[in-house]
C-alpha cells in the first residue's frame, strides 16, 4: 500500500481515539477541579460564621449537661457523709470507708499524662458535742490524742477560720451543711512557678445518741475532684484535656453561689485565704490595677460591674435559675460564654441560685483566628488535590496517546493485511 494513504488512515484512527475517550476524560477531570474548587470556596466563606453558630449552639447544650453532672456528683457526696453517721465510730472504720472513695484524675507523672485513682476525701473526723475531735483522718493518716483540738474554735481548724461546727451543730438529723471552697490562695507569681490551687469542700453534719445531740461528723472534699468537670474541657472540642490553657481563651470555670470563682484555669481567679485565715479581696473597678500588680486577681462576678457591666448580669441570670448565651468584653478581649446553674440544693444553696453556675467561654478574636487558621488549611488542601488531579491528567494524556498511537498502527496493519491492495487503489477498466 502506499505510505501517502497509510499515514492518513493512521491519524484519522488517532483522532477519532482522541475524540471517544481523550475528550470525555478532560470534560471530567475539568468538573472535578472545578467541583474543589467552588467546595473550597464555599467552605472558606462560610468557615469563621459555621464555626462560631456551631460553637454558640454546643457549648450551651455542653455546659447544661456539664452543670447536671456536677449536681449529680454533689448528690452523691451528700450521700457519703449520710451513710458515714451509721458506721462504728472509730478510725478503723473511717479509714476503711476513705479507701473506698476514690476517684481518677488525669496527672502528669514524668512527663506522661496517664489517670490515677485518688481519694475524694483528705480528711474525716467526729467530733464531741463541745467540738472537740475525738477521731481524725488527714491524708490518709490516723492523728494521735496529741494532735486533736477543739473546732468549737475556728482558729483551730485547719484553715484558721471555719466554722463549719457551730453550723453543723444547728441542723436537724439528715442535713448537712456545705462549706464554700476553701484554700490558701496562689498569687500570679506562684502560678507562674508551678503551684497550683489545693482546697476543701468541708461537709458536715450533726450525730445524735440516745440523749440527744453528740458532736459532728466531717468530711473534706478534695476540690480537685469538683474542678474536673471543667478543668478538662475545651469547649469547642468534643477530646479532654489534662488542664485547659486560659491563653487560648477557649476554655471552662465554675462559679460559686457567691459570685466567686471555684475553678479556673488561672488559680489565681479562685477566691483563697492568706495564711491568717482572712480572705484575698476580691478585684474590683477601684482596686483593679492594684490588685493586678501584685497578682491578686480574685473574681467575684457580682462586683465586676464597674469593669464589665455584663458579667453582673450572667451572675444574675444564673442566680435565677436562667440558662443562656452572651458576649461581654472583658481585659480587653471580646468573649462569647454560655452559663448554666448547676441544680444542687442544700440549706446553703436555696433555690433556684443553687450551688452555682458553670461558664463555658470563647475569647471571640482567637476563635476567629482559628478559623482562619482553618480556611488556610482547606485552601492549601483544595489546592493540593488540584495539583493531583492536573498530574494524573497529564499523565493520562501521555498514556492514552501512546495507547492511540500504537492501536492506531495495530489497526492500520490489520487493514493493510486484511484488504487487498487493488481494493483500495484499483486499476483503470475498460467499461466495455
Amino acid at each position: 500500500m502506499p505510505e501517502s494513504n497509510s499515514k492518513p488512515r493512521i491519524f484519522t484512527i488517532a483522532r477519532l481515539f482522541f475524540l471517544l475517550v481523550v475528550i470525555p476524560l478532560l470534560l471530567v477531570s475539568s468538573l472535578i477541579a472545578f467541583s474543589i474548587f467552588k467546595f473550597g470556596g464555599i467552605s472558606k466563606s462560610d468557615t469563621a460564621t459555621s464555626l462560631d453558630q456551631k460553637s454558640k449552639n454546643e457549648i450551651l447544650t455542653r455546659a447544661i449537661d456539664l452543670s447536671q453532672n456536677i449536681a449529680g456528683f454533689l448528690s452523691e457526696r451528700q450521700k457519703d457523709i449520710l451513710i458515714a453517721t451509721i458506721f462504728p465510730a472509730n478510725a478503723e472504720t473511717y479509714s476503711s470507708f476513705l479507701k473506698t472513695k476514690t476517684q481518677e484524675l488525669w496527672v502528669k507523672k514524668d512527663g506522661v499524662i496517664m489517670k490515677e485513682a485518688l481519694p475524694l476525701y483528705v480528711e474525716m473526723s467526729l467530733t464531741d458535742k463541745s467540738g472537740q475531735e475525738t477521731v481524725k483522718i488527714k491524708d490518709g493518716k490516723t492523728l494521735g490524742a496529741d494532735e486533736l483540738v477543739n473546732v468549737g474554735n475556728p482558729l483551730n481548724t485547719t484553715y484558721k477560720s471555719e466554722d463549719y461546727f457551730s453550723k453543723a451543730k444547728a441542723l436537724n438529723k439528715g442535713e448537712v451543711y456545705f462549706s464554700p471552697v476553701t484554700g490558701w490562695y496562689i498569687n500570679k507569681d506562684e502560678f507562674d512557678s508551678g503551684k497550683r490551687f489545693e482546697g476543701i469542700i468541708r461537709m458536715a453534719t450533726p450525730v445524735f445518741d440516745k440523749q440527744g445531740f453528740s458532736g459532728v461528723l466531717t468530711l473534706a472534699l478534695d476540690v480537685k475532684h469538683l474542678a474536673k468537670f471543667t478543668d478538662n474541657i475545651v469547649p469547642t472540642e468534643s477530646t479532654y484535656v489534662i488542664k485547659a490553657d486560659a491563653s487560648t481563651g477557649n476554655y471552662a470555670y465554675l462559679v460559686d453561689n457567691r459570685g466567686f470563682v471555684i475553678a479556673h484555669p488561672n488559680d489565681y481567679f479562685i477566691a483563697g485565704l492568706y495564711k491568717d485565715g482572712t480572705s484575698v479581696p476580691q478585684i474590683n473597678s477601684s482596686n483593679y490595677q492594684e490588685m493586678k500588680k501584685k497578682g491578686e486577681e480574685v473574681i467575684n462576678f457580682k462586683d465586676l460591674g464597674g469593669i464589665e457591666p455584663m458579667l453582673p448580669e450572667i451572675e444574675k441570670e444564673a442566680e435565677n435559675g436562667k440558662s443562656g448565651i452572651k458576649t461581654y468584653t472583658f481585659d480587653g478581649h471580646t468573649k462569647v460564654v454560655a452559663y448554666a446553674p448547676v441544680p444542687f440544693y442544700s440549706q446553703e444553696f436555696p433555690k433556684p441560685a443553687g450551688f452555682g453556675w458553670v461558664g463555658m467561654g470563647v475569647d471571640v478574636d482567637k476563635f476567629h483566628e482559628q478559623a482562619l487558621l482553618s480556611q488556610k488549611k482547606i485552601e492549601k488542601e483544595g489546592q493540593r488535590w488540584l495539583t493531583t488531579i492536573i498530574l494524573i491528567l497529564f499523565i493520562a494524556m501521555a498514556i492514552l496517546f501512546a495507547i492511540a498511537a500504537i492501536l492506531s498502527r495495530g489497526i492500520n496493519r490489520s487493514i493493510e493485511s486484511e484488504v487487498p491492495e487493488d481494493s483500495v487503489s484499483p486499476g483503470e477498466y475498460d467499461k466495455d
